[in-house]
């Protein structure tokens, strides 16, 4: 259950956001439908137990905005046994969005400080997938409880500073014995000249992976899924990472280079273009 407060009225700009906040890009922010208090933020600031799910909003629109809720319902029985209602939200998303924000980046936030579950929801500017190719660097790191989206990302945090301090664009987490996993923050997929392959290791199945599978399958080239590692990354003529915000292609990861495929780009994008907009 949730907190079934009232909204109140529509949220204001208020005062200027401060340095960090700006650095963060949030531009607005609220928990239960109202301006965070210092107990609010001093709760989630000291305690690393929550989950989330990061969205792109479109005039008002989330594409496959069920997959995003179905994500904090499975979090939330995971951790505590019990699920927030969707239709609130859906209406605290609304409410942050306030009506002037159309387009906007959201994450929705779960945490659970008292007895009930407390929504906190983060508004930033939109951000599209870019379409230059990324340079992954392979880390020996597999997240905790991987298929949650939980709050304790400083490993990835880590992995992804060192990736960054080497000249590479984001860490491609591994386990034992080379086995792939996951982008810090994206899902990872690979061409291997006639199917997209999933790495089944231990990892989050993304909302746009869920997307993209689904919309696979119904093209009649579902996704495969099976054991991926970097020895064997050869077998592969191309590679992928996608997370909210769309499908980027892969250049190299480590020393391995792909082919940068148009093509095959192509088929991801017009798929994941396919889904329907919901409107929240």
């Amino acid at each position: 259950m949730t907190g079934q407060d009232s909204p109140g009225p529509a949220p204001s700009p208020g005062a200027a956001p401060g340095p960090l906040q700006r650095s963060l890009g949030i531009v607005r922010m609220e928990v239960d439908g109202r301006p965070p208090t210092a107990d609010d933020l001093l709760w989630r600031a000291v305690v690393n137990d929550g989950h989330f799910t990061a969205m792109q909003v479109r005039g008002g629109s989330v594409r496959g905005l069920r997959v995003h809720l179905d994500r904090l319902a499975e979090g939330s029985r995971e951790l505590w046994g019990v699920e927030p209602d969707q239709d609130l939200v859906r209406e605290r998303v609304r409410h942050a969005l306030g009506g002037d924000l159309l387009d906007a980046a959201v994450r929705i936030y779960v945490h659970r400080p008292l007895e009930e579950l407390s929504l906190w929801v983060t508004v930033r500017p939109p951000v599209e997938a870019g379409r230059s190719a990324k340079r992954l660097r392979s880390v020996a790191y597999v997240r905790p409880l991987p298929h949650v989206k939980h709050l304790g990302g400083f490993g990835q945090i880590h992995s992804g500073r060192i990736a960054a301090g080497e000249g590479f664009d984001e860490a491609l987490l591994t386990g034992p014995d080379g086995l792939v996993s996951e982008g810090a923050v994206t899902n990872v997929l690979f061409h291997d000249g006639e199917r997209f392959v999933a790495p089944a290791g231990p990892s989050l199945e993304g909302t746009t992976l869920r997307l993209l599978d689904a919309g696979l399958a119904a093209a009649g080239s579902p996704l495969a899924r099976e054991p991926v590692r970097l020895a064997e990354l050869g077998r592969f003529r191309a590679a992928f990472v996608c997370n909210s915000q769309g499908v980027t292609p892969v250049r190299a990861v480590d020393e391995r280079e792909f082919a940068v495929d148009g093509g095959l780009l192509g088929r991801l994008e017009e798929v994941y273009g396919a889904v329907p907009w919901d409107r929240i």
